[in-house]
């Protein structure tokens, strides 16, 4: 295995042994990618995406990775994490298949298509690793350029384990900030804005940070002269070289086929990164793509005769191969010995995984085959159900739809019969077997869990005067500050002016601008900020000034942080608080409420939406006491209202996914959530004047929405329902219908049609009248309520129109 720490005093032979073993890993990695493609050819596998071509700089970079480090990379890194030990043969192509069990493929557990890779952060139970001993690779993401605001975070932690000092003392995460954060990416994707965007902050931020482009000159088929301005991505960002004036980046170039150089290269970034805390950009040009992009298309169709002859001739293996043997490495026959020897050691290693993969299949197969038969020698169905279980037999290959369709097929030929309960318990111990399989860890499952922490109340001092709102948030965060120095805070103006609503003031001076720190207009590097350092054991607040701003951010939110427990089955976390306010503003871009838009698009985050801010500050106290990652949206309109300030800040906590009954009430249940509460009650107050009294009921958990089934424990008693949102119609409301009549059942109690009542379908107006006229208003809830009595009581409460 090649050794990433650098050697003293190497010895020639040393030197030959350590060049061999590395030309055998890649050479390996080669092995599976040719024959990876061959089984997506053949149907065994689905799709694949394969890293030939980018094994020498792959190898270099191996080198040069220590403990404690990590990647964040481009899903071609095949051979670097063969050459950290992480992936073996058989691995590789049990990812390929889409093998479940963790143990075959650990990268994902079948949950991501190859050429994913992670590592384990966390054991079976959930809890941290000691992630200095071992070589660390955050989950990859499809999505391109994904990778790079996650990146940030991760070497942006160094620097906090580094300058903090009461972090700085070694732990499970850090080892005095030593650690790099490597990137790798595709140089079409330096395309992307999250890759400029990246880049920028880095610089600004000075983390130590090692980017890598592999730049084989295409994206897919388009050639790079399409993609990057003068077509070299190192070219264009030279203005961000550091110089004796200046801080910025080292930004260094090297050929991709060059064994010698990279490795040299490779050492000196690395150096500069860990010691320096600079980032460095490390251009690798004159790479190839043997194979083409991936196994949906051919490389022929557009690259030209000479393009195609350079690629072989300059294919980093044939490269390297000419080095060692000039370098009186190895032989031509000594090569070609490695060579066969590494494609039967791949061959192997295909056949075991694919043994491994269908074996449960083929046990389950028979399993129900027997059953069959045994229920077609009663059955008046027999012939049919026989019928069933000789085609299920002659599967070679079965798959588990292939098994659950047939039982489930059966199971409506035998109702009423004396096997039919015999059968449908087996479908349904198999579903419970093997759903979770595919659908587990979509939030935490340990012990540090959201719902296993236990409400506070906040306690309160005898004839406590209200003070301003913000007040208690601020006061909140101190103590939260103070009590756990892993948490740090950051956003557009969350430092020096102590952020746009005070929430935060004076807390950047007294906590330091790392743990309290302004950041860019960057909202989704941000979010890879909190990532990334939630990743490595810090406890960051990420702030997104508005909650229109959310959406600059939710790319990264929806396909990095909300699946990263899932994609992972539990081996990596991110506990990130992301902090933003919202509502009843006015104005198109500084008002909305996109509700909908954001609980669909992340599922595996918590969506919190507290009415004051003593809710807000118990969801903080009560998130820091769990593994999870949050979004609160704290009230715009809420931070000068008048709250009485709790005495045990820090420590009150509000429960996550349990509503609140704020009103009693007999005639209708109104469910609604943050800034809309304030109508509600008064709406309520006025409609109590005509003999309607409403029950009201705060959400304050959208996800994970009313566990305790409260809401429908109260439409036992009112059988009327009305949701009234600021979302859009069929928003954020529809999913809390859907919630209370589908998954509570809710409908069984109610007497009258359940209604909403939402924004208008567009954005909020500027004008004075704009909230009035865009949003539900008091008046609005009157009447809506009124109508629904109406309709039950026409003669005591005639039309209003």
């Amino acid at each position: 295995m090649t050794t990433p720490e650098t050697k003293e005093a190497l010895t020639f032979e040393d030197f030959k042994t350590e060049v061999l073993n590395d030309y055998k890993i890649a050479m390996t990695s080669r092995e599976c990618s040719l024959l990876g493609r061959r089984e997506v050819l053949t149907g065994k596998a689905k799709f694949g995406i394969f890293g030939d071509g980018k094994e020498v700089p792959q190898l270099a970079m191996a080198k040069a990775f220590q403990n404690g480090d990590f990647r964040s990379g481009y899903y071609r890194d095949q051979t670097f994490m063969m050459a950290i030990g992480q992936l073996t043969i058989q691995q590789f192509f049990a990812g390929l298949y889409g093998h479940t069990d963790l143990n075959h493929d650990p990268m994902s557990g079948g949950r991501q298509m190859g050429g994913h890779f992670a590592t384990h952060s966390l054991d079976e139970k959930g809890n941290w690793n000691d992630l200095t001993k071992q070589k660390n690779s955050s989950a990859d993401i499809s999505p391109t350029a994904g990778q790079m605001p996650r990146l940030l975070g991760l070497a942006q932690a160094s620097k906090i384990y580094r300058n903090v000092s009461e972090l700085s003392k070694k732990n499970k995460f850090s080892e005095n900030g030593n650690e790099i954060a490597w990137g790798t990416i595709g140089n079409a994707s330096t395309s992307e804005g999250l890759f400029f965007e990246t880049i920028n902050a880095a610089g600004v931020l000075q983390v130590p940070m090692v980017m890598s482009v592999w730049d084989d000159e295409y994206g897919i088929s388009v050639h790079a002269r399409y993609q990057t301005t003068k077509e070299n991505i190192s070219e264009i960002l030279k203005g961000f070289q550091r110089d004796d004036k200046n801080k910025g980046y080292e930004i260094m170039t090297v050929l991709g086929w060059d064994y010698a150089a990279l490795v040299g290269t490779y050492q000196r970034a690395a150096q500069i990164a860990r010691e320096e805390h600079v980032p460095v950009l490390i251009h690798v040009n004159e790479l190839t793509q043997p194979q083409g992009h991936s196994t949906s298309g051919s490389h022929e169709r557009y690259k030209n005769e000479a393009r195609l002859a350079w690629e072989a001739e300059y294919d980093c293996l044939a490269q390297m191969r000419l080095w060692m043997m000039a370098n009186n490495i190895a032989t031509a026959d000594e090569i070609e010995e490695i060579d066969n020897q590494t494609k039967k050691e791949v061959l192997e290693g295909k056949k075991a995984a694919w043994t491994a993969f269908v074996e449960p299949f083929k046990k389950e197969q028979n399993e129900l085959v027997t059953l069959l038969e045994n229920i077609a020698s009663t059955s008046v169905n027999r012939v049919f159900i026989q019928k069933y279980a000789n085609d299920l037999k002659e599967i070679k290959e079965p798959i588990r739809k292939d098994i659950l369709t047939i039982a489930r097929k059966v199971l409506r030929m035998i109702v009423g019969e004396k096997s039919q309960t015999q059968l449908a318990s087996w479908i349904k111990n198999y579903i419970e077997t093997i759903q979770p399989k595919f659908s587990s860890h979509l939030f935490s499952e340990s012990a540090q869990q959201v719902m296993t922490v236990k409400e506070v109340l906040p306690t309160y001092n005898e004839g406590n005067e209200a003070v301003d709102a913000r007040l208690v948030l601020r006061d909140n965060f101190d103590a939260i500050f103070s009590k756990h120095p892993e948490v740090l805070i950051f956003g557009e103006d969350s430092g020096n002016i102590g952020d746009v609503n005070q929430g935060l003031e004076g807390l950047q001076e007294k906590y330091g601008e790392l743990r309290v720190a302004d950041a860019g207009i960057r909202e989704a590097t941000i979010l890879g900020q909190g990532i990334g350092m939630a990743m490595r054991g810090l406890r960051p607040i990420a702030e997104i000034q508005y909650l229109d701003y959310l959406l600059y951010a939710i790319q990264i939110m929806s396909d990095d942080l909300a699946t990263l427990q899932y994609r992972t089955k539990g081996r990596q976390k991110a506990p990130l608080i992301i902090r933003t306010r919202g509502h009843r503003l006015e104005g198109i871009w500084h008002s909305g409420s996109p509700m909908g838009m954001i609980i669909n698009a992340v599922r595996g985050i918590h969506v919190l939406v507290p009415r004051n801010m003593i809710k807000a500050a118990g969801f903080y106290n009560t998130l820091l006491k769990t593994d999870e990652p949050a979004l609160i949206v704290e009230c715009l309109n809420g931070y000068r209202l008048k709250e009485n300030m709790p005495t045990n800040l820090g420590e009150f906590t509000t429960p996550i996914g349990v509503v609140e009954t704020i009103k009693k009430g007999t005639d209708i249940t109104i469910v609604s959530y943050g800034s809309t509460l304030r109508l509600v009650e008064q709406a309520a107050k006025e409609l109590l004047e005509v003999g309607i009294d409403c029950e009201i009921i705060d959400v304050q958990s959208l996800l994970p929405f009313d566990v305790n089934h409260d809401i429908k424990k109260s439409l036992m008693q009112t059988n009327r329902l009305l949701v009234v949102d600021e979302d859009v119609p069929g928003g954020a409301a529809a999913f809390i219908l859907q919630q209370i009549i589908e998954i509570q059942n809710g409908y069984d109690y109610l007497d009258s049609k359940p209604q909403t009542l939402s924004a208008q379908p567009h954005r909020p107006a500027y004008g004075t009248d704009g909230d009035y006229f865009s949003k539900p208003s008091v008046e609005d809830i009157y009447e809506k309520v009124y109508a629904m009595l109406h309709e039950v009581n026409p003669k005591e409460y005639p039309n209003l129109y």
